[in-house]
């Protein structure tokens, strides 16, 4: 899943394992999420939106755009 997390985190200042401490994960699962190796729990990805201090959405690109509506015809 693309995330903009990287750049959220360098922006903010801090290195993985700093982020890693905020979000109670390993450095190794930041640099996962950051590199698309590994895609976040729905938990995860609401702590690293609370961390931010921004909505989920901004954070990471829905991989499954909605579908076009149908309409009655």
């Amino acid at each position: 899943m693309k995330n903009h997390l990287r750049v959220l985190r360098a922006e903010a200042g801090w290195t993985q394992a700093q982020l890693a401490e905020r979000l109670s994960v390993s450095r190794q699962a930041v640099n996962a999420l950051e590199v698309d190796k590994h895609d976040p729990s729905l938990d995860l990805a609401y702590r690293i939106s609370a961390v931010f201090g921004r909505p989920v959405e901004e954070i990471f690109e829905n991989p499954h755009p909605p579908a076009a509506r149908k309409t009655a015809g």
